[in-house]
C-alpha cells in the first residue's frame, strides 16, 4: 500500500518536474533565442565530423547494397545461410572499398572535367567582357531608338538612381573593403575547415558502413526497452519509411539532375550557345532544388549569354522553359516516381517554409522531410475517423455539407433548380428513400381512390 503511494506521488511530482522544466525551456527560447541558437552552432561545429560521416553513409548505403547483393554475394557466396562471419565482413570491406573509389573516382573526374573550363570561361567572360558591354549598349542603344517611349522611361530612371548609386558606391562599398577582404580571408579559412571536416567524415562513414546493422540493431533493442510492442513496431515501421522518403527523393534528384545536365548541354552545343558546358552545369547543379532551382540557374546563364547576344538568350530562355516541361512530365515522374506523394501546392509550401529556416540545404531536404509530416499527420487523421467508423477518402468529403449520421453525409445545397442527390456510402439511405417512395406511391393511390 506504502509503495503504490510512493509511486503515485512520485509520477505527481515527476509530472510536475517535467511541466516546469519544459515552461523554463519554452521561456528561455522565446526571451533569450539567439544564447540558444549560440549554443547549437558550437556544438553541430563540434560534432559536425560525426554527422557528415553519418550522412556520408547514409547516402552511400544504398551503393554498399547494391554492390552486396547483385555482385559480391552471388560471386563468392552459394548458399547465404552458411555464409560465415569472416566471409561477410571480407565482402562487406570490400563492397566498401569498391564504393569509396568509384565515389572518388566520380568526384575526381567530375572536378577535372569541369575546373579547367569553367576557368577559361571565366577568363574568357573577364577578358571579353568590356566587348560584350560593348555589344549590349549598341543593341540596347538600337531597341530604345525604335521604342522612344521604353527610352524615355529608361532615362527617366537612369537619372533618378545614378546619383543615389554612386553615393552609396562611395559612402557604403567603398570604406568596407578592409572589412570585406577579412571576410573573405575568414571564409577561406571556412573552406578549409570544411574540407577537414570532409575528410574526417569520410573516415568516420567507413566505420558506419561497417557496422551498420549493428547500429541498426541496437536502436531497435533501445525502441523495444523503452516501448510496448506495438508502439516500438509502429516506431521501426515509420523510422524505415522515413528513410525510404529521404533516400529516394535525394537520390532520385541527384539522378534526375545529373541527366537534365546532360540533356542542357547538348542543347546547348547544338543552338551554339556561348559557354556551354559552365552553363549545362549551373542548370544541373541548381536542378536539385525542386521547383524553384531550374529557375535559379537559368537566371544567371541567361544574363552570361545575354552580354554576349541577346538574340540567343531568347532562344536560351525558351529552351530553358521546354527543358523543364520534358523534366517535370516525364523525366522527373519516371525517376522520382510517387517518392513524396505531395502535391505542387504543398512541395512550393515546404521549399519555401523550410528554405527560409535552413537556406538553401533547407530547400533541398524540405520537400522530403514534409512528405514525412504530412504522411504522419494523414495517417493519424485515418486511424481517428476510422474508429469513429466515418471513411478516410478525402473525396467522399469535398461536397458535404453536413453529417447526418456515419452512414449519411448530406451534401451542399445548390442554387440551382435540380439539387443533387444526398451522398451516402452504404445502401441504408437508399433503402430510406425507396420506402418514403413507396409510401408516397401508396398515398397517391388512395388520393385517387377517394376521389373516384
Amino acid at each position: 500500500m506504502k509503495m503504490q503511494i510512493f509511486k503515485k506521488y512520485f509520477r505527481f511530482g515527476l509530472t510536475a518536474f517535467l511541466v516546469i522544466a519544459a515552461s523554463i525551456c519554452f521561456y528561455y527560447l522565446v526571451f533569450h533565442g539567439d544564447r540558444f541558437s549560440a549554443q547549437l552552432n558550437s556544438i553541430f561545429k563540434i560534432l559536425s565530423p560525426v554527422l557528415y560521416g553519418i550522412i556520408f553513409a547514409y547516402l552511400m548505403t544504398p551503393i554498399v547494397n547494391g554492390i552486396e547483393k547483385k555482385f559480391l554475394i552471388p560471386a563468392f557466396i552459394k548458399d547465404k545461410k552458411e555464409a560465415s562471419i569472416k566471409q561477410k565482413k571480407c565482402i562487406r570491406a570490400f563492397s566498401v572499398m569498391i564504393t569509396i573509389v568509384i565515389i572518388l573516382l566520380l568526384i575526381y573526374g567530375f572536378f577535372s572535367i569541369l575546373i579547367p573550363n569553367i576557368v577559361k570561361s571565366i577568363k574568357s567572360i573577364s577578358y571579353q567582357f568590356p566587348y560584350y558591354m560593348q555589344n549590349l549598349t549598341i543593341w540596347s542603344t538600337k531597341f530604345l531608338e525604335d521604342n522612344p517611349d521604353i527610352e524615355a522611361i529608361v532615362l527617366r530612371f537612369l537619372d533618378t538612381y545614378s546619383e543615389e548609386f554612386l553615393n552609396y558606391l562611395n559612402n557604403s562599398i567603398v570604406p568596407h573593403l578592409e572589412t570585406f577582404v577579412k571576410q573573405v580571408s575568414l571564409s577561406m579559412i571556412s573552406v578549409l575547415n570544411v574540407l577537414w571536416n570532409f575528410i574526417i567524415g569520410m573516415v568516420i562513414s567507413i566505420y558506419v558502413l561497417f557496422s551498420k546493422e549493428t547500429f541498426a540493431g541496437q536502436g531497435k533493442k533501445i525502441t523495444f526497452a523503452l516501448f510496448n510492442t506495438k508502439t516500438a513496431n509502429q516506431i521501426i515501421k515509420d523510422t524505415r519509411f522515413i528513410s525510404d522518403t529521404f533516400i529516394g527523393f535525394i537520390s532520385g534528384k541527384i539522378i534526375d539532375s545529373i541527366i537534365i545536365g546532360f540533356i542542357c548541354f547538348a542543347g546547348t552545343s547544338i543552338l551554339k550557345m556561348p559557354y556551354a558546358l559552365l552553363i549545362s552545369v549551373i542548370v544541373g547543379v541548381t536542378n536539385v532544388i525542386p521547383f524553384f532551382g531550374p529557375y535559379l540557374g537559368a537566371i544567371p546563364s541567361a544574363i552570361l549569354i545575354l552580354m554576349v547576344n541577346p538574340v540567343k538568350c531568347i532562344y536560351f530562355i525558351l529552351f530553358i522553359l521546354v527543358l523543364q516541361q520534358v523534366d517535370g512530365n516525364f523525366i522527373g515522374p519516371r525517376i522520382l516516381g510517387q517518392s513524396t506523394g505531395l502535391s505542387g501546392f504543398w512541395v512550393i509550401f515546404s521549399i519555401t517554409i523550410f528554405g527560409g529556416i535552413m537556406g538553401v540545404p533547407g530547400m533541398i531536404i524540405g520537400v522530403p522531410f514534409f512528405a514525412v509530416i504530412y504522411a504522419m499527420i494523414k495517417r493519424i487523421t485515418n486511424r481517428l475517423l476510422q474508429k469513429r467508423g466515418l471513411p478516410s477518402e478525402t473525396n467522399k468529403y469535398m461536397n458535404v455539407d453536413y453529417i447526418q449520421d456515419k452512414d449519411v453525409f448530406v451534401p451542399q445545397v445548390t442554387k440551382t433548380k435540380t439539387q443533387s442527390p444526398f451522398f451516402k456510402f452504404n445502401k441504408k439511405y437508399k433503402a430510406d428513400e425507396n420506402k418514403s417512395e413507396e409510401g408516397s406511391s401508396t398515398s397517391d393511390d388512395a388520393d385517387k381512390n377517394k376521389e373516384q
